[in-house]
């Protein structure tokens, strides 16, 4: 049976490891058509997200693909302090060949505004992997293309798992807090991936040994890649996979158990920064609270081998 039409993509990200897995994961399924790739702050500097970007695309052949410099700061607080987590460079010092060709000239969130002008209205999804600074941008700056996004899918947050960074906020939430609270207000169709998921789907070393030895270049790449998230964190039998669960969400929604929240978002400046509370007086937002982890991570799997 032939594929659907690939869905039109735009990815928000600041690569990182769990990025690159999920951006590997996204050039080779034949589902997804990727108009480009915006980048944020994140973990690490704005220049550092953009190159890994552009490396992540010349490892794979495809600087067809452009790339877009984002927002290099947050909406309206200083930037978190660099996190050496996925080491100096941000991808756990897996080599990868530099870019092929620089970024282009215009700023991401200009791109983005013009790009969904100029095609169908809900025809593009945004995979949100980082930091919602650029999406909140484009909804306060340009708010008649913002509306003409056909969904965002964003990992972020956490309902009731402890959180990541505050001990109820998960990093992407809590490195810009104004800007996840502007796009859970924007009533723009949202779906968010939290750690309450994302905690649970879980590479094993053995999961990583298949990748390595299917002789497959993306697969033995993310392969690597986790390595790498192992060495960081020595003892541990399995890592999760929090990035890719956006891509896999996109490709397998039947795979999640969606509920509708109401949600609010802290943006104060204590220990809480960009916790998520279900709230009678939120706004909606249609939450992964549940995964079939085991068919999730075959997904990923056969995706990555297949190609």
């Amino acid at each position: 049976m032939p594929h659907a039409k690939p869905r039109l993509v735009v990815i928000d990200t600041d690569p990182g490891i769990d990025d690159a897995i999920g951006i590997l994961l996204a050039l080779v399924a034949p589902e997804f058509s990727i108009a480009g790739i915006t980048t944020v702050a994140g973990n690490i500097g704005i220049g550092t997200t953009t190159r890994n970007a552009g490396r992540l695309l010349a490892f794979a052949g495809r600087d067809d693909i452009p790339v877009f410099t984002g927002a290099a700061v947050p909406l309206s607080r200083p930037g978190p302090e660099p996190l050496n987590l996925h080491g100096v460079d941000g991808i756990g010092g897996v080599p990868l060949p530099p870019p092929a060709r620089g970024p282009e000239a215009a700023p991401a969130v200009e791109w983005l505004a013009e790009l969904l002008l100029k095609e169908p209205a809900g025809t593009i999804d945004i995979l949100a992997l980082g930091p919602l600074t650029n999406l909140a941008q484009l909804v306060l700056d340009h708010p008649d293309a913002a509306q003409r996004v056909g969904r965002i899918i964003a990992m972020g947050g956490a309902i009731h798992e402890r959180g990541n960074v505050g001990p109820r906020s998960e990093f992407n939430l809590w490195a810009d807090p104004e800007a996840a609270a502007t796009v859970v207000a924007s009533g723009l169709p949202l779906v968010l991936v939290p750690l309450d998921v994302t905690r649970r789907v879980r590479a094993s070393r053995e999961f990583t040994e298949t990748l390595s030895k299917s002789g497959k270049p993306a697969a033995a790449m993310v392969a690597h890649l986790i390595e790498s998230y192992f060495e960081a964190a020595t003892h541990q039998e399995s890592r999760p996979l929090h990035d890719p669960c956006v891509m896999l969400y996109a490709l397998a929604p039947e795979l999640f158990r969606i509920e509708e929240l109401r949600l609010s978002v802290d943006v104060g400046n204590a220990e809480n920064a960009g916790a998520l509370t279900v709230d009678a007086n939120g706004f909606p937002v249609q939450v992964a609270l549940g995964v079939d982890a085991p068919a999730v991570l075959d997904l990923l799997s056969r995706q990555l081998i297949a190609h």
